[in-house]
């Protein structure tokens, strides 16, 4: 309940507590606070008996934690209802980024032999041509040399 609080914090709780009850009344109060904490637990208890008692036999397996929307959704996960299982286990990273490679570059990834061998020679020309820049590769956009009389079209609104 009181997870987050540390020790120091707790030391002023009490400090402060003594402080405004004084040391005669703050056990009659701690009596007091703790009665009540009790009492709100039975009836939260109770509550949750009746609950159960009249949804009836079918949600015999219904607990209230389920309830918390992270809970809830980490149950429903877990569960193979949907498939998920499949779905993951059908799914490969390494072909997927694969085939989105081969299709940036503008090849077929459905090639054949002949296809991968003249790709290993691209990729063994790029790599020459990385090594022979230092190991770098530059992916930074040039801009295009613009005319020295080249203005941008004026805009009244912007002014």
């Amino acid at each position: 309940m009181f997870n987050d609080i540390g020790p120091l914090e707790l030391v002023t709780l009490v400090v402060l507590a003594v402080l405004v009850f004084g040391p005669d009344k703050l056990p009659k109060v701690i009596q007091d606070v703790s009665r009540t904490i009790r009492k709100i637990r039975d009836f939260s208890d109770s509550a949750k008996q009746d609950i159960r008692e009249e949804l009836g036999p079918e949600f015999k397996d219904f607990e209230f934690e389920d309830l918390n929307p992270k809970t809830f959704i980490r149950k429903q996960l877990d569960s193979d209802e949907l498939g998920l299982k499949e779905i993951r286990s059908g799914f490969d990273l390494k072909k997927e980024m694969a085939d989105v490679t081969d299709a940036v570059n503008g090849r077929d990834s459905t090639s054949s032999a002949a296809g991968s061998a003249a790709s290993s020679a691209s990729a063994a020309s790029a790599a020459s041509a990385v090594s022979s820049r230092g190991g770098r590769i530059d992916m930074t956009k040039k801009p295009e040399p613009s005319a020295a009389d080249d203005r941008p079209p004026f805009d009244a609104d912007a002014t």
